[in-house]
């Protein structure tokens, strides 16, 4: 499968299933879309220079190659190179192995603790219902957490690295807890030979000095929630009683930035049908001294107020090509910040696991509940046909497991010819569920705004390659 598209006056050409990306003139972009059109892609020299002239000479193919015999025939060794070096026309050669892979003996890597069903902030879109997940408010006790990484121990097999994310509502709302918990952690890693990760995620309401220095010793990431320009958190992020929490939180995170060294965590705010200009609220970020910011757009039921729909695209995807374009720019001036969903690495290809696994929810991924139930991830929590067990017992609904091993790129109808999908992996199975009841589909507007990130992503690639 090949994609080709212009973008910021670069031609780029992605072939899909090897990842290889090239960066070619117009002549080139034009004879390798002919090709595709005319299917030449596996035809020998002589047979896709023939098919490439014959295509050519017809006024009406809507190509523009002006070449000669000696030029074209040059193109079309170049191109064949490429193809016979495994990195242009490729084939899929992993799909067969899909069924082999869903057999495979079921590896829990990663938890999301729900610390905290509680929350000290009233955001708008929050899909946690202000950390009551659509049950009651109640913090998570040491007892339940020490189980729950007993059962990751348990059920992480001969993997070594394993990751905890302490999440909510708002975790530090019960961080004595969140402190006993990463002790036990730690005093498991020896007996067991295991390397616990654990990540941070918070509103930064409390935040203070004391939780900056133990995060910075014993949080591998954190998350600083914050949707960007003043107007626009506090529009969405307010405290309980109604006033804004920007100028509370903005000091504290550029603390942690700063002593983390500007790595290690990550500014992450959600854009909305408020905020469609959020390039603006990305640069605003950066321009407060963030190098790593995250803003992504709300998912919500086309009835809310704020949430994004189709007839938003235009402007979000040209959005996205101008924060690209300023990246560049600040790039050239020593300015550079990064932009999670621009980030993308294209050294070797695809990730093989990605493509088979998806994002490993309900399988290698499972989020805990403050009374110890399992749920194949945060945004499924307090939906009952998706309980799964508890840490009492494990896991009872081997059921939901089976279902989610199954969800990948190979189960969706939708990502079948789209060049986007071994990047995302199938997207979010829980926005899938919750827009079309179905884990194997895929959220249509989402799945819109991956491509154009993708594509953003790579072209920024194109133009560092060549500033270096």
């Amino acid at each position: 499968m090949i994609h080709q598209y212009k973008n910021n006056g670069y031609n780029i050409v992605l072939d899909v299933n090897s990842g290889s990306v090239h960066v070619v003139d117009d002549k080139v972009y034009d004879v390798i879309a002919c090709m595709v059109e005319h299917k030449l892609e596996h035809a020998d020299s002589d047979g896709i220079f023939n098919g490439l002239r014959k295509a050519l000479s017809n006024e009406s193919s809507g190509y523009s190659v002006n070449a000669d015999d000696a030029e074209l025939s040059e193109m079309v060794e170049e191109i064949m190179e490429l193809r016979d070096d495994g990195m242009l026309f490729t084939d899929d050669i992993y799909e067969n192995s899909i069924a082999a892979f869903q057999n495979r003996e079921t590896v829990v890597k990663a938890l999301c603790l729900h610390i905290a069903h509680d929350c000290n902030l009233k955001c708008q879109y929050c899909f946690a219902e202000e950390g009551e997940y659509h049950g009651r408010r109640a913090l998570m006790s040491f007892e339940v957490g020490k189980k729950a990484l007993d059962f990751l121990v348990a059920n992480s097999g001969k993997r070594v690295n394993l990751e905890v994310d302490f999440f909510g509502g708002e975790p530090l709302m019960n961080w004595q807890v969140v402190k006993d918990l990463v002790a036990y952690g730690r005093s498991l890693e020896p007996l067991y030979n295991k390397k616990f990760r654990f990540t941070l995620t918070t509103n930064g309401v409390l935040l203070d000095d004391e939780v900056i220095a133990f995060a910075n010793k014993e949080m591998a990431n954190i998350v600083l929630s914050v949707d960007g320009r003043k107007e626009v958190h506090d529009k969405m992020r307010p405290m309980a009683g109604g006033q804004g929490s920007y100028d509370l939180i903005i000091p504290k995170f550029q603390k942690v930035a700063e002593s983390r060294g500007q790595t290690n965590y990550y500014v992450r705010g959600t854009f909305t049908h408020f905020n469609k200009d959020f390039a603006a609220d990305v640069c605003h970020l950066a321009d407060l001294g963030f190098r790593q910011i995250s803003v992504e757009p709300v998912v919500a039921p086309k009835d809310a107020l704020y949430a994004l729909v189709e007839e938003d695209l235009p402007e979000l995807l040209a959005e996205y090509d101008k924060l690209a374009a300023e990246m560049i720019k600040r790039q050239k001036e020593g300015n550079a910040f990064n932009f999670f969903h621009f980030m993308i690495d294209l050294k070797g290809g695809p990730c093989v696991y990605k493509r088979l696994s998806g994002c490993g929810s309900g399988t290698e991924y499972l989020a805990v509940t403050p009374w110890g139930d399992f749920y194949p991830c945060h945004q499924f929590v307090g939906q009952e046909d998706f309980l799964m067990g508890n840490v009492e017992e494990g896991i009872t609904n081997t059921k939901i497991r089976e279902v989610f091993k199954t969800c990948n790129v190979y189960s969706k109808e939708k990502c079948k010819d789209c060049f986007a999908k071994f990047y995302c992996s199938g997207g979010c199975a829980a926005n899938s569920y919750n827009f079309h009841g179905n884990i194997h589909d895929a959220y249509d507007l989402g799945c819109e705004l991956e491509r154009k990130r993708v594509e953003c992503a790579i072209m920024l690639k194109a133009a560092f390659a060549e500033d270096n």
